[in-house]
């Protein structure tokens, strides 16, 4: 079985050789099918329950804290595992563990299916979210041994257009399982998603491994995720009114686990992340342009289902609809993306793309009023779609060119981490806000009910947010709700304008090779 090492061999460019036979273009172009199908999953996984989740709190229970939980589980344990997972891919193998990590997928999204109650739906997607993350830094990682140049970057590209396909129509498409055969049905179609690329993509996979990988850093990998968990569970907890010190007393925890990491690290001859990249203004660059897609566009995919469905009483197929124009751009702006790099850096695009997100969320923010029609909220959403598409696509291959190929399943883990870790940590702050801004907004009635309220509110639960604040009319909370929820767009449209300015400014700054073990492989520009 051949090592990475094979790879760098000019033979090995043409025809690489695994089990005796070639490894020729056509298996190359069956194992990116794998791989983008596999992604294709992956926002189902995500935005699926998103849709659901009105109707998942009518039939397990409405309890606001369990209900996130059914989306911040998947997210927050993807992103806490994802690093060791590229990690056990280069030791392991990017075959074996793409192939456990799918097989896993699909067997928990039958269990989620089943669920009788919230608490064992928000475990086994948190489980679900362990399986995600093995398939999906396998695969990525795949694909960098498979392809070079600008090859790897139309590859990352078309990777990041089959997530966007899933982002486009997975919202419509768990909108009309609901509607026809109710919630379990959006777990059941994920299951056989995962099921197919099981059967006819692993086998066509290559076996490909890091030959200098010492074993995964566990006391690394546990540090980081328990300060990841502990922080999203701290801001989480915020709002609540009986958390009382919890939420200090957690993030003060999360930092002392963060700086356990960062001592491990550095003291491990070969580190899960290499913590020298960060000297790399490149690298850091490449990092923040996650966190500001999960502001402008990821959280829409989660906060607006619940707003359209359980806060303003559309029905799922209508709101799935409108979701379609902030998610259809994903289908062809990435891949336009890297297209335009042959005249253009990366990183002005992906600068140019975020300020062109951040005006669609200020246009947003203007129109969308209760109940406003799909032609007033399709425009913004159109452009907040397509400006978060021009970085979509380049991220990977900007966080990927950064290190030598036989440590691309770390780049990619860590990328993947930052990625996912952004999206869980702005999942739980915007609901945390949100349901600040909503309590605020509902100073007449007493505190408690305001509290209560809000909470409902922010997970998208009206019936349950008037109960809890019964001396309030209808009409009074939808006003309250949509006041706060155009704040909360003005301050995501002023985050990411800054992050594409802070984008901008390290990724045009020159390539630094930062240590001796990236020194030992030329890597190309950004």
């Amino acid at each position: 079985m051949p090592d990475d090492a094979s790879a760098k061999t000019p033979s090995a460019k043409t025809h690489r050789q695994t089990h005796g036979r070639t490894h020729g273009t056509t298996d190359r172009l069956l194992v990116l099918a794998a791989v983008c199908l596999a992604g294709l999953g992956m926002p189902l996984s995500f935005t699926g329950p998103a849709i659901a989740l009105p109707a998942i709190g009518r039939s397990l229970g409405s309890d606001p804290l369990l209900l996130s939980w059914a989306v911040n589980a998947f997210i927050l344990a993807f992103g806490g595992s994802v690093m060791a997972a590229g990690a056990l891919a280069d030791q392991y193998g990017r075959k074996r563990v793409f192939a456990i990590g799918i097989g896993l997928f699909a067997g928990l999204s039958v269990l989620l299916a089943l669920s009788p109650n919230l608490w064992w739906l928000d475990v086994a997607r948190a489980a679900q979210g362990v399986a995600a993350a093995l398939t999906m830094s396998a695969g990525a990682a795949s694909l960098a041994q498979e392809f070079e140049g600008p090859a790897r970057t139309r590859a990352y590209s078309l990777l990041g257009t089959t997530f966007g396909l899933g982002l486009a129509f997975g919202p419509l498409l768990c909108a009309w399982l609901v509607e026809a055969f109710g919630w379990r049905a959006v777990f059941l179609s994920t299951a056989a998603l995962g099921s197919l690329v099981f059967v006819v993509g692993v086998p066509r996979m290559r076996e490909t491994r890091d030959p200098g990988a010492q074993g995964l850093d566990l006391p690394g990998s546990l540090s980081f995720t328990a300060a990841l968990v502990l922080l999203t569970f701290g801001i989480i907890e915020a709002p609540r009114p009986d958390s009382g010190f919890a939420p200090p007393l957690l993030a003060t925890a999360a930092i002392a686990m963060l700086a356990l990491f960062v001592w491990v690290e550095w003291r491990a001859p070969r580190p899960m992340l290499d913590l020298s990249l960060f000297r790399n203004p490149r690298f850091l660059g490449a990092q923040a342009l996650p966190l500001a897609t999960a502001l402008c566009y990821v959280v829409l995919l989660i906060f607006l289902p619940l707003r359209l469905v359980g806060v303003e009483g559309r029905g799922e197929v209508a709101s799935g609809l409108l979701m379609v124009p902030l998610s259809a751009p994903m289908l062809a702006v990435p891949f336009l993306g890297a297209l335009l790099t042959r005249w253009f850096s990366p990183g002005l695009l992906s600068a140019v793309g975020l300020g062109i997100a951040s005006v669609g969320l200020l246009w947003l923010r203007a129109v969308a009023a209760p109940g406003a029609a799909w032609s007033a909220l399709a425009w913004p959403l159109l452009l907040i779609g397509a400006g978060a598409g021009l970085p979509w696509g380049l991220m990977d291959d900007l966080a990927v060119s950064v290190v030598p190929k036989e440590r691309a399943g770390m780049a990619t883990g860590f990328f993947t981490t930052t990625r996912v870790a952004g999206e869980a940590i702005a999942m739980a702050a915007v609901g945390a806000v949100l349901t600040a801004l909503i309590e605020g907004r509902l100073a007449q009635v007493p505190h408690d009910q305001a509290v209560a309220a809000a909470s409902n509110l922010a997970t998208g639960d009206m019936a349950h947010a008037a109960r809890a604040a019964p001396a309030m009319a209808h009409e009074a909370l939808l006003h309250g709700y949509a006041v706060a929820f155009g704040s909360l767009l003005g301050g995501l449209a002023v985050l990411t304008g800054a992050l594409a300015l802070l984008s901008f400014v390290l990724l045009r700054r020159p390539r630094r090779v930062t240590s001796a073990s990236l020194a030992r492989e030329s890597c190309p520009a950004a």
